[in-house]
């Protein structure tokens, strides 16, 4: 069922250990099925080097387990709280990368001091602290992540989204970047902070001019 989906959900789950966004089992990534609403999600507390795309788990939107032989992640309510909110979004990333959430623990946003924040949307913005586990923090989430495609969770971590999970994970990557040079230019001295004008105009340009028309 949805192989192809499982598919390439396994593959961006391994994209996580590729870049060095997750360690052990932590992390994860899940896509949405646009026709039949289901969510291919990976299983919970399961090694990446063991994970296979049989291994994926998919639930309805209601959490229930469709196909699979192992417990979906412990985020799945969160996960499945922004698909039902966000029927513009078919994938979400969540992860735990060093830089990133040196900005969670500090509780504050990742400031749009480079221009490839515009794949973002903007500054990355703060979400406040809820506990792990449930639909609270994909209220919050929802509520705070605006048209932004990244928001840092206060003491916790990175969730990213996209239209699928290839551009969900592929924010994960850059929000990483974003924060690590943000992080190290923070010790030499203040950060410039883009103007309100320039922004846009990198939005601008990665929402409509970067990449390949498909």
């Amino acid at each position: 069922m949805l192989e192809q989906l499982r598919k390439d959900v396994w593959k961006c789950n391994l994209e996580l250990t590729k870049y060095k966004l997750v360690v052990m089992t932590s992390g994860n990534v899940s896509g949405r099925d646009p026709e039949t609403g289901y969510v291919v999600i990976k299983p919970s507390g399961y090694t990446y080097e063991k994970l296979t795309p049989e291994d994926m788990v998919i639930v309805d939107l209601d959490g229930k387990v469709i196909e699979g032989h192992l417990r979906p992640s412990t985020d799945t309510e969160t996960h499945l709280y922004v698909y039902a909110h966000r029927p513009d979004i078919c994938g979400m990333v969540h992860t735990h990368s060093t830089y990133a959430s040196t900005y969670a623990v500090l509780g504050e946003p990742i400031p749009a001091v480079l221009t490839t924040i515009g794949m973002i949307g903007g500054e990355v913005p703060l979400g406040g602290f809820v506990p792990i586990g449930g639909k609270e923090i994909g209220e919050e989430i929802v509520a705070k992540i605006g048209d932004r495609l990244a928001i840092v969770m206060q003491n916790h971590g990175v969730f990213t989204i996209g239209k699928d999970a290839f551009q969900a994970t592929k924010m994960a990557v850059e929000v990483e970047e974003i924060a690590k040079i943000t992080y190290f230019a923070s010790l030499r001295g203040k950060p410039i902070p883009l103007s309100e004008n320039s922004l846009k105009r990198m939005v601008e340009l990665y929402r409509e001019e970067y990449g390949q028309v498909s």
